[in-house]
């Protein structure tokens, strides 16, 4: 195990996954709603296409820009439109601050939600594919480097969903019972303005 590439991995999901955009308004609003578990559950489902994507980048970049070209607009209007649809539904939650009670079946339908928003988003592809270049992960690490590749990056990101959804299970209990509401709104507006984005980039 080289635990230089391991950690330069690990940075990798770390910084993939940090800047909050639709799916950290989404894993903020399914911890406020739910508890610690359900952000969690949402930040498994990101991880988890993050790994993919490495994996992909992994394999080599001249087939994964090919396969990009042929999917690009697709995945535009397929993220874009489940990113109106989870949008549509946070602008009326419930209004209840205290944590309710969620079902493994809900944890996995999180799971399934955040990896389907994850995997359908092309700025996630380019992302990887210009800081994997940047790292000097793209060349050289043959197949066992290649997967320590993808295990750091699934580890990073997790590290970073699980941060953040403890982070706001400890807020929550301090927070005023308004507070819950008004993010899942929010939340609810930041995944409708991403969709409307991706959708009109596609056609752009």
């Amino acid at each position: 195990m080289d635990p230089v590439l391991f950690f330069k991995s690990l940075f990798l999901g770390l910084a993939i996954a940090a800047p909050l955009g639709p799916i950290g308004a989404l894993c903020i609003n399914r911890t406020l709603e739910h508890g610690f578990p359900a952000g969690v559950a949402g930040g498994l489902g990101t991880a988890l296409a993050d790994g993919v994507y490495a994996a992909l980048a992994a394999l080599g970049f001249a087939a994964f820009s090919q396969m990009l070209g042929v999917i690009d607009v697709p995945l535009r209007l397929l993220g874009g439109a489940f990113m109106l649809w989870l949008g549509w539904k946070s602008l009326a939650p419930s209004p209840n601050r205290t944590a309710a009670s969620i079902s493994a079946h809900d944890l996995i339908g999180t799971t399934a939600a955040t990896f389907a928003l994850t995997i359908t988003n092309p700025m996630t592809i380019l992302s990887f594919a210009a800081i994997f270049a940047g790292l000097g992960l793209a060349s050289g690490t043959g197949s066992g480097g290649a997967a320590l590749v993808v295990i750091g990056v699934f580890f990073g990101s997790m590290l970073w969903w699980s941060l953040l959804s403890g982070g706001v299970a400890l807020a929550r209990h301090r927070l005023p019972p308004s507070f819950s509401l008004w993010v899942s709104r929010l939340s609810g507006v930041v995944l409708i303005a991403f969709g409307l984005w991706a959708i009109g980039s596609a056609f752009t």
